[in-house]
C-alpha cells in the first residue's frame, strides 16, 4: 500500500472536522440573532422634540445658546422664528451652503421645520462673551460708524435701519447681531459678498455686503462682537422698523409666512 496514498483522505478529513465549528458558527449566531425579539435588538428611542432636535443642539448647545467658544457654531435660541425658518428653508433649498446643515433638513417637511423654529425661538438663555480678536481702536470706529449711520456715500444703510436700534432683531423676519461671535459675524458677511449665502430675491443682504471691503467687514463683525447685550434681548415688533431694503421674504411670501 501506498502510505501517501493512505494518508491522504484522512489528511483531508482531519482538515475538515477542524473547519466546521468556522462553517457552523455563523449560522448558529444567525439563527440566535432571528429568534430574538425586536424589541429587545432595537432600543427603545422616546418620540420627543427634544430628542429630534438632537442634531441640532450637538453643534447650537442644548437650548440654542450657541458655542461661543468655537466662534462658528451660532446662537438660535430668543432668534424670530420666521428668521430660523426661513434658514432652515434656505438650507434645504441649497440658497444657503454648509453641508451638515444641508444633509440634516434634506427631508424634512414644513411643519417640521415650522416646529423646531418655533423651539428655538422660544428659548430664552443668558447670553456668553466670545473671543474678539486685537484690532486697532480705528477699526473699532469704523465699525460702529457702519452700524449705527452706515455709509451713505457707498450706498451702505446703517445696520439698525434694519436689526433694530438695539440690534436685538425686529419680528418676524430680521435676526439680531448682538451676542454672536466675532468669527461667525465676518464669516457669514464674507459669505454674503462672494454670494455663498444666498436668501430668496431680493437678497438685500447681499447687495449690502457686497458693497463692504475686507477691513469693513472686520470692522463691523468687531464692534458687534464687543457689545454688551442689553437687558432685553427681545426682537423688536413687526413694523416698528422701516427698512431702507426691501430684502427676500420667506418663501416668496409677503406676510412672512
Amino acid at each position: 500500500m501506498d502510505l501517501r496514498t493512505s494518508c491522504f483522505p484522512r489528511a483531508v478529513a482531519g482538515r475538515a472536522v477542524r473547519r466546521l465549528p468556522f462553517l457552523v458558527l455563523p449560522l448558529l449566531l444567525a439563527l440566535a440573532f432571528a429568534a430574538t425579539p425586536a424589541a429587545a435588538s432595537s432600543p427603545s428611542v422616546p418620540d420627543t422634540l427634544q430628542q429630534r432636535i438632537a442634531a441640532c443642539t450637538a453643534c447650537h448647545g442644548v437650548h440654542g445658546e450657541g458655542s461661543p467658544g468655537s466662534g462658528f457654531f451660532p446662537r438660535l435660541a430668543g432668534k424670530p422664528a420666521g428668521y430660523l425658518l426661513r434658514q432652515l428653508q434656505d438650507f434645504q433649498s441649497g440658497l444657503r451652503r454648509y453641508a451638515p446643515m444641508e444633509y440634516t433638513v434634506r427631508g424634512l417637511d414644513q411643519a417640521y421645520l415650522r416646529e423646531m423654529a418655533g423651539y428655538f425661538a422660544a428659548q430664552q438663555v443668558p447670553y456668553a462673551s466670545s473671543r474678539l480678536p486685537a484690532l486697532p481702536v480705528a477699526t473699532l470706529l469704523r465699525g460702529e460708524q457702519l452700524v449705527s449711520a452706515g455709509d451713505p456715500a457707498r450706498g451702505i444703510p446703517a445696520c439698525e435701519r434694519c436689526h433694530g436700534s438695539q440690534l436685538t432683531g425686529v419680528e418676524p423676519d430680521i435676526p439680531g447681531l448682538v451676542g454672536l461671535p466675532y468669527d461667525y459675524i465676518s464669516a457669514q458677511l464674507g459669505a454674503w459678498r462672494t454670494r455663498t449665502r444666498a436668501t430668496a430675491a431680493p437678497d438685500c443682504m447681499a447687495e449690502v455686503a457686497g458693497r463692504l471691503g475686507e477691513a469693513d467687514i472686520s470692522a463691523v463683525a468687531a464692534w458687534l462682537a464687543s457689545r454688551e447685550p442689553p437687558a432685553d434681548m427681545h426682537a423688536q415688533p413687526a413694523g416698528s422698523v422701516q427698512p431702507p431694503l426691501r430684502c427676500g421674504v420667506l418663501a416668496g411670501n409677503d406676510d412672512g409666512t
